[in-house]
């Protein structure tokens, strides 16, 4: 079970105290781990807006105090070949459409599933099990994760775990896809290479207990690989096969290769395009951008500096229209029905 942050704070005997404390016994140091906790408890909802990491504590222990070598990131092999794969897979699926040896029902098909899951990431993922920005009754959540699921981008537990630790460490060393890195790294380059340390290490004290709550997320979480051979794959190749008579290869690489990988690249637009090329109307200190291409191909999700600056709004921007946020029309339409409430 990943520890609470509240239980991550430095004690007396703690031999791996914060490198900024020089004693055990001075008054200054018992104050500033009073101030340490204070800030532990305050951030247990991990959803802190972003800015300089002395404005949202606790990432002042940097890799380097114990060994100055710097830190370089090795490549994952198994994960490298896994996006080689897929996005080959993509050309040769998109060969496949733009030749149009697809049937008309495969087209369909495949666009269903892009749109419908992604709001699986949207409204399940991000929204609901990252940022706790609404609640959702079992039947929703049952149906965010069926949704989530077929996506194929990990389980619901770890995306979400991995996304507040971009939250609350955006645009340092323990951010999983720190844009300070460079686009390639925030895009991709950080599904297959070994994350740095702070990553590691802060992975370790954020809170997760209230999905280690959630039962559909556990179950998910515990039987994912089984999941993802049965919804990410089985499914969505086998239906155009069996109901359509596709042929399985180009069943296979459309409906399962394309279609992954479009989902895929549409969210790793959010950590790259929508950190770095757009303005920035509510802070203009950190690198979160408003981008309207990708609030449009995600669903909503491209309002970005408005986002990290109020990360628990449910809408995720400030704009009242469903056109170019149809994850809060989503939303909004569910909580008619009295399955989604509390919407923050």
């Amino acid at each position: 079970m990943t520890p609470n942050v509240v239980d991550s704070v430095v004690t007396d005997t703690d031999p791996n105290a914060s490198c900024v404390l020089t004693t055990n016994t001075d008054t200054e140091t018992v104050w500033r781990r009073k101030q340490d906790t204070q800030s532990a408890i305050s951030d247990q909802n991990n959803n802190n807006s972003t800015g300089s990491s002395s404005s949202r504590g606790g990432n002042h222990c940097d890799h380097d105090t114990a060994d100055s070598t710097p830190f370089r990131a090795q490549i994952r092999w198994p994960d490298f070949f896994a996006q080689l794969f897929v996005h080959v897979g993509f050309l040769i699926g998109l060969y496949y459409l733009v030749t149009f040896q697809a049937k008309l029902y495969t087209y369909l098909w495949t666009l269903g599933l892009v749109w419908a899951t992604g709001l699986g990431i949207t409204a399940g993922a991000h929204r609901l099990w990252s940022h706790k920005s609404y609640k959702a009754r079992w039947p929703l959540r049952l149906l965010l994760m069926f949704l989530f699921t077929i996506c194929g981008q990990r389980d619901a537990y770890t995306w979400a775990h991995d996304h507040r630790v971009h939250h609350k460490y955006s645009e340092t060393d323990a951010d999983p896809h720190n844009a300070k890195r460079g686009f390639f790294f925030a895009h991709v380059g950080w599904v297959f290479l070994t994350p740095h340390p702070e990553v590691v290490a802060k992975r370790k004290i954020i809170d997760m207990s209230d999905l280690e709550a959630d039962p559909i997320v556990m179950l998910q979480r515990r039987f994912y690989i089984p999941l993802f051979a049965l919804l990410v794959i089985g499914l969505p190749v086998l239906v155009p096969w069996y109901c359509w008579a596709e042929q399985l290869s180009v069943a296979f690489w459309v409906c399962f290769t394309f279609r992954f990988t479009t989902t895929l690249n549409i969210a790793f637009f959010v950590n790259s395009v929508a950190h770095m090329f757009g303005n920035k109307p509510y802070d203009k200190s950190i690198s979160p951008v408003e981008n309207l291409a990708v609030a449009i191909a995600a669903m909503g999700e491209g309002w970005h500096n408005y986002h990290h600056v109020f990360p628990w709004d449910y809408k995720t921007s400030e704009l009242g229209s469903y056109l170019f946020n149809v994850t809060t029309g989503f939303i909004d339409c569910f909580a008619q029905l009295g399955w989604a409430y509390e919407r923050k």
